[in-house]
């Protein structure tokens, strides 16, 4: 796994909504919004499952997923991209559902989507665009 870089970090925990895009098996594409997201530690984040339907089904066939953020403050752009599991009980499970209720609680929590940093890029325009930096 990579250590996300704290600029990295701070990028992501201000962006709301976050885009995040998944795949089938066979490469189809899905991009959605997710409004709920915290970052664990350097290397994983915590995404939760409340209405997805095609990226619920893309990640059982095909656990990966990429999540993109914009700084509007530095004016810089990364793209995360990572490995999944999905949690639907334990205690990352259990600490996902708290979190949500304490958000909001008509929101259903079905699962916590935890991603496993493996790449982080550079994607903003210019010369460095798509250059991995963790």
């Amino acid at each position: 796994m990579v250590k996300m870089p704290t600029e990295v970090k701070e990028a992501l925990s201000k962006q709301k909504p976050v885009p995040i895009a998944t795949a089938t098996k066979d490469g189809t594409p899905n991009v959605i919004f997710i409004g709920l997201l915290k970052i664990l530690d350097d290397e994983t984040i915590m995404l939760v499952d409340n209405f997805f339907l095609k990226t619920a089904a893309n990640l059982s066939e095909n656990p990966r997923i990429s999540l993109l953020c914009y700084d509007t403050e530095t004016k810089k752009s990364y793209q995360i991209k990572g490995s999944v599991k999905v949690q639907r009980s334990g205690p990352q499970f259990d600490e996902m559902r708290k979190w949500v209720q304490s958000v909001n609680p008509k929101l259903p929590a079905k699962a916590a989507i935890i991603v496993k940093v493996e790449a982080v890029y550079d994607a903003m325009w210019g010369p460095s665009a798509g250059k991995l930096i963790a």
